[in-house]
């Protein structure tokens, strides 16, 4: 088995089912339109939803770990983050260091998590993803609220981690960013990867 996320046979209900390679320090780009399936396929990753097949990192198969310890190594991170403090700072152990490249301000961790606007929670989701040391980082159009440069910032930030190993498979509707992020891209349609 070699390094970094692999997964064979993975499907739910109508689609997949999905075959995936993604050594470190790669990025895999999938595109598609809405409904497609492209969601669900990064939940069944973290094995979040039921499905069948089977998922290794770093050769150790997903169904030889518990839900939780699957998910501190693979990190999924929704489009529409959750939250379960009312304010920012419960979620961190400490404030991040990157928040500031990605234009957050420094009060950010005493606020209150309705006081941020929707571009700052994503942001910030983003580094609660990262601050979790992830070998494999499951994005869901993570800069749809971001402006161009806000997204570009973001897209600096994961680049380096990549560099540093972290494997990222990244959902996007935005063709361009798929161009710049993906070492692969693969459009997804009718519940199946082309």
């Amino acid at each position: 088995m070699t390094a970094g996320l692999r997964a064979r046979g993975l499907r739910h209900a109508h689609i997949g089912p999905f075959d995936l390679d993604l050594p470190p320090g790669t990025c895999l780009a999938i595109t598609g339109p809405s409904g497609s399936g492209k969601s669900l396929l990064l939940r069944m990753v973290a094995d979040l939803d039921p499905h069948k097949g089977e998922a290794w990192l770093d050769g150790v198969g997903r169904s030889t770990l518990s839900g939780p310890d699957w998910r501190r190594r693979v990190v999924y991170a929704p489009a529409e983050p959750g939250w379960w403090l009312d304010r920012v700072g419960g979620h961190f152990p400490a404030p991040s260091p990157d928040a500031a490249r990605l234009g957050l301000s420094p009060d950010i961790w005493d606020r209150a998590v309705a006081a941020c606007s929707t571009g700052e929670r994503a942001r910030l989701a983003l580094l609660r993803a990262l601050g979790a040391g992830p070998a494999v980082l499951l994005l869901d159009e993570p800069t749809g609220a971001l402006d161009h440069d806000t997204t570009l910032a973001v897209e600096a930030l994961l680049a380096e981690r990549m560099r540093a190993g972290l494997g990222l498979v990244l959902v996007t509707h935005d063709a361009a960013q798929a161009e710049r992020m993906g070492t692969m891209r693969r459009r997804m349609a009718g519940g199946r990867l082309a």
